[in-house]
């Protein structure tokens, strides 16, 4: 069976989705929760860990805290650039205060610190708050 690989996000069971249905709003074959979503999704520690490592539609993360002001900035950028980038990619944010593992793990020494993964691997960074256009490009790029 061929498509592409998705963690649900609320659930994080893996479901494997035909790549032409990527932009028709899939769901979950276990929980019913979307796994394309035009919006950013908050995720825990270990919801990342296993779709970074099993997702095979590119994952960006926004490693965020709630007192940083750059941060709080850039979330409402970070949410207009999901709605661009639906079907393309998924955008998903991680709150660094609560899930302070995080930062050790993938070696965020800066908050707003964005890191796209795709096929298992860290493909690149981007520390620093943009606007959605340059968020896009930067996704796309």
């Amino acid at each position: 069976m061929s498509g592409k690989k998705l963690t649900c996000l609320d659930c994080g069971q893996v479901n494997r989705v035909p790549a032409e249905r990527l932009a028709q709003s899939p769901k979950c074959g276990t929980c019913g929760a979307k796994l394309m979503s035009a919006k950013a999704v908050e995720v825990d520690f270990d919801t990342l860990q296993k779709a970074a490592r099993t997702d095979d539609v590119p994952l960006i993360v926004d490693f965020w805290a709630p007192w940083c002001g750059p941060c709080r900035m850039m979330a409402p950028e970070f949410s207009k650039a999901a709605q661009v980038l639906s079907g393309q990619a998924r955008l998903v944010k991680l709150n660094t205060e609560a899930h302070q593992k995080a930062g050790g793990t993938y070696g965020i020494r800066g908050i707003p610190t964005m890191v796209a993964f795709a096929g298992g691997r860290e493909r690149k960074r981007q520390s620093g708050a943009m606007p959605a256009q340059a968020i896009v490009d930067w996704a796309r790029g």
